[in-house]
């Protein structure tokens, strides 16, 4: 026993993320599974209407929460001291997240909307 904790109980602690991932791997693919067989039956009925994507407002969503959480991110790493690869950790998402606000700048430009 090493600092008051057991071996058996850093086990149980390794383990539960495992877990955690295996059971959401489940349920993502069985809800997966059964939107798919539900679209076929709707196609097989003829009562599938699919709805068109509106790449204006997921650009301007994923650009606005990537920006926030790479800014964020960045101005931590900042904060603390840490440069280098670390750093890559706030800036991956910032990047991502101006080129998802310039696509929708530019793309909002060219439609005219």
């Amino acid at each position: 026993m090493e600092n008051g904790v057991s071996q058996a109980a850093k086990v149980i602690i390794s383990v539960i993320p495992i877990v955690g991932i295996v059971m959401g791997a489940a349920v993502i693919f069985f809800y997966l599974l059964w939107s798919h067989r539900e679209k076929m039956l709707m196609i097989k009925n003829g009562s599938y209407n699919p709805r068109p994507v509106d790449i204006e407002t997921y650009s301007l969503f994923a650009g606005v929460l990537l920006v926030s959480v790479g800014l964020v991110l960045s101005l931590v790493f900042l904060i603390l001291g840490s440069t280098g690869y670390n750093l890559l950790g706030g800036l991956v998402p910032l990047s991502i997240g101006a080129g998802c606000l310039l696509f929708y700048r530019l793309y909002t430009k060219k439609t005219g909307r």
